[in-house]
């Protein structure tokens, strides 16, 4: 069994912070992908933190899949509330640089299931330094 790792406040900061002018202007060198994977996992963790449960998964891949969101947990096959986006849209999410119902409109953020929408409360995750 994969062991959970607590999400870490100023790791998390940190992290995001390493990204930060990608983030703000795609146009920017792309982060090396350790650095990219960092941010992407800790905020998922925060993500996982600020809203306990297993009723939603949300995959970022290759790097992260959490479960999030208080209600049925789901233990076997396919979950029935999936979220999915790729690692930019996931961080523009967490940071508060897009919402849920724009990505999802312009397809980078694909939402499975009636709770998937759900994750929308506890987004944004952490602020961008300025």
């Amino acid at each position: 069994m994969a062991v959970r790792r607590a999400a870490d406040p100023a790791k998390t900061r940190a992290a995001v912070a390493q990204v930060a002018a990608w983030l703000r202007d795609p146009d920017a060198p792309a982060p090396q992908r350790p650095e990219l994977a960092e941010a992407v996992r800790t905020t998922a963790r925060t993500l996982a933190a600020a809203a306990p449960g297993s009723a939603v998964e949300v995959r970022v891949p290759p790097f992260v899949a959490v479960q999030c969101v208080a209600g049925p947990r789901h233990t076997r096959g396919n979950p029935p509330n999936v979220v999915e986006t790729d690692p930019r849209t996931w961080l523009l999410l967490a940071t508060g640089l897009c919402s849920v119902d724009d990505a999802a409109a312009d397809g980078t953020l694909q939402l499975s299931g009636s709770r998937a929408v759900e994750i929308a409360s506890a987004l944004p995750l952490v602020a961008l330094p300025d």
